[in-house]
């Protein structure tokens, strides 16, 4: 498992907020319906930028979900996600969990409480403002992050959801650190995978997890 680092030790509000509510996406065997996971595969494909729809593309899948996370799902697993192969095999949860990681969320019940229900049934501020970061931003393009309480960051899109720190105040994320983020959610942590610092092995880290991050396109 990879080291995590986070600014506080206190979370804040969390798909755990919502317990209980993810319970209908999953039927009596623990399967999730069929459209959320359509819905799932809609979203990878436009966090990419690309249809997954030939053997090559499930295997660049399969080599970036493995560069950003340093988990493999294999292409076969995919496949049989996508429908591309015919048979009656589910994903597990933890296959399902992985590829909401390689999205942003936290985990399979924070991707159906937040790319799902909430959407649905428009019950929390914290859906009012994100950032889809493939489909909004063009490499060049700089956000501004802000957390309490009183740390501040500049980072620079770099294309392929990778970020560069340009400028950083009372935090441990540096200029020149680069990291992977794919959605930014205004109110929530943000939680970035591939952290390197120094040639050091990369990490997961977390922004404002105690009440989340502010966000700004400069």
């Amino acid at each position: 498992m990879k080291p995590e680092l986070c600014d506080s030790s206190v979370s804040g509000f969390g798909a755990d907020s919502f317990e209980g509510l993810s319970t209908s996406f999953t039927d009596v065997e623990g399967n999730a319906p069929s459209e959320v996971k359509q819905r799932l595969c809609s979203e990878i494909e436009r966090a990419l930028g690309c249809r997954i729809q030939t053997p090559k593309d499930f295997q660049y899948l399969s080599e970036r979900i493995y560069d950003r996370l340093h988990v493999m799902v294999s292409s076969t697993t995919l496949k049989r996600l996508w429908g591309y192969l015919a048979d009656d095999v589910e994903p597990r949860p933890a296959t399902l969990g992985i590829l909401a990681r390689f999205l942003g969320y936290r985990d399979w019940e924070d991707y159906c409480v937040r790319s799902v229900m909430l959407p649905e049934t428009q019950s929390s501020p914290v859906m009012s403002r994100r950032l889809s970061v493939m489909t909004e931003l063009r490499a060049g393009d700089c956000v501004r992050l802000s957390w309490l309480p009183d740390r501040v960051c500049e980072a620079e899109y770099l294309g392929g959801l990778r970020f560069r720190i340009v400028s950083s105040e009372n935090t441990r994320l540096r200029a020149g650190d680069t990291f992977s983020c794919s959605m930014i959610i205004e109110g929530e942590p943000l939680y970035i995978d591939n952290l390197r610092q120094n040639g050091a092995a990369p990490l997961a880290y977390v922004c404002g997890k105690r009440s989340g991050i502010r966000f700004e396109i400069l």
